[in-house]
């Protein structure tokens, strides 16, 4: 199929222009004013008055993630039509092993469960313990799978996570091989004394679930994560960057010429942890981790992503119902964390970024694909409208205003952290592999399956 996209802005993040994008085969295969076409295409989309971005990148989403409340509310499939309507036509999901499981086993099985996905897709692989074979396996995924990122989390010690030692040596692994390791740094022990305390005293409402997990534990967690990683000569990817303490830790790492990099998520630049007020339902949906901080920390997030110190923006894409959410009822501890946002990213971020001219356009797209494509090993298709790359587009439409609610999103969830807001800037055309999967705000009937990437860091 052939696709012409006449009048637009062309947006990359390394500039902007105005062209015309020719569409054959799936691929970008001409830009320009006048292009000399060969034939009729199959179909002319005017983009007159609108911007044309890459598709959108999410470098952090867990769709179907196993927990004591059920899975997470979204799969495969229901997550990745979220995806397209909202602009986004890649995302990074995880295998986690359970205990015991081989690295390779936990792959076959996350590989089954994502085969109904509509984005291309790719994961990063989370060591959840350390044994003697988990050198070899962490090679063997890169070598035969192509996973090159690998997700450890200094929280959740009871189940996921990994102590100091373990954390070195699967960072001393990676870096050996040549890959890359993404953090979830909070000090999970430091935490646990905390939340057990809360419960001995019986504070055990929503409220006290950011009071948990405090700027400080995300900031130490920041400074020791880079530290281990220099040690093991290891680049680290810090994911879902929330206060402004962590800031000076990156930075400083970013200045020393240390290969570290950040993201963070729209919830952390949007919200704040005024949400914590209310009843059980207002706040539920609200419990996350790392938590909801104050407005001197959204303020600081938007200033390090102006600045280069933040390099991506992903989501944490894990939503729950309010059933699920009514599990913790009686004891935060119990509330599953997460809550969706895949769909309403490249929104949020125009409108609340772009148009208060906290970042710049070309911006945007670097922190919402460019950046992560690059940094993840995809940049030869994906982030980017040049010839050759994947024809991965938006149309945007700068104008149109929407108010985001749960009950027209696309995700599987009665619930969005997002209930009322007001955007403006809306993708009015989304293209997947050369072929339009969203127009006139709805998606098309039938969708190919995405298809399966590597992670190659460089």
């Amino acid at each position: 199929m052939t696709l012409l996209i006449k009048n637009g802005t062309i947006i990359n993040a390394d500039g902007s222009r105005k062209a015309d994008v020719l569409i054959q085969n799936g691929k970008i295969t001409d830009i320009g004013s006048d292009l000399n076409l060969v034939s009729v295409p199959d179909k002319i989309i005017d983009a007159d008055g609108c911007s044309v971005f890459p598709g959108g990148m999410d470098p952090h989403v867990h769709m179907h993630l196993p927990t004591p409340a059920g899975f997470s509310s979204d799969d495969f499939l229901t997550g990745s039509k979220a995806a397209l309507y909202g602009g986004t036509t890649t995302f990074i999901d995880f295998v986690t092993p359970k205990k015991d499981q081989l690295l390779a086993d936990a792959i076959e099985l996350r590989k089954s469960e994502a085969k109904g996905c509509l984005t291309d897709y790719a994961f990063h692989v989370s060591p959840v313990e350390w044994r003697n074979t988990m050198e070899q396996e962490i090679s063997d995924c890169m070598e035969h799978e192509g996973f090159r990122s690998f997700k450890v989390y200094m929280a959740y010690k009871d189940s996921i996570g990994l102590d100091d030692d373990a954390l070195f040596q699967v960072m001393k692994a990676v870096g050996k091989a040549g890959g890359m390791v993404t953090a979830h740094c909070e000090l999970g022990d430091e935490i646990e004394i905390l939340r057990n305390k809360f419960a001995v005293e019986n504070k055990l409402s929503a409220k006290y679930h950011p009071l948990s997990r405090p700027a400080e534990e995300e900031a130490l967690a920041v400074e020791k994560a880079i530290g281990l990683a220099a040690e093991a000569n290891c680049p680290l990817y810090i994911v879902h960057v929330s206060s402004k303490e962590s800031l000076k830790y990156i930075a400083e790492a970013k200045k020393n010429g240390q290969e570290v990099y950040a993201e963070t998520c729209p919830q952390y630049l949007v919200l704040d942890d005024s949400k914590f007020e209310g009843t059980f339902e207002q706040v539920s949906k609200f419990v996350f981790s790392p938590p909801l901080r104050k407005k001197l920390d959204n303020e600081a997030l938007w200033a390090a992503l102006k600045d280069g110190v933040i390099d991506t923006i992903g989501t944490d894409h894990c939503p729950f119902t309010q059933v699920q959410k009514d599990r913790g009822k009686d004891d935060f501890r119990k509330i599953p964390n997460g809550a969706g946002g895949v769909e309403h990213r490249l929104s949020l971020i125009y409108t609340y970024g772009v148009l208060t001219n906290k970042i710049t356009i070309n911006q945007f797209v670097a922190l919402t694909s460019a950046n992560a494509a690059k940094i993840f090993g995809m940049s030869s298709a994906k982030g980017k409208i040049v010839e050759g790359a994947d024809a991965d587009l938006v149309v945007w439409n700068p104008e149109t205003e929407k108010i985001i609610s749960a009950q027209n999103h696309y995700s599987n969830c009665d619930l969005d952290i997002y209930e009322d807001y007001t955007t403006i800037g809306y993708p009015e055309v989304v293209i997947k592999n050369g072929v339009v999967v969203k127009e006139k705000n709805q998606l098309a009937d039938r969708i190919s399956p995405g298809k399966l990437l590597k992670t190659n860091p460089l």
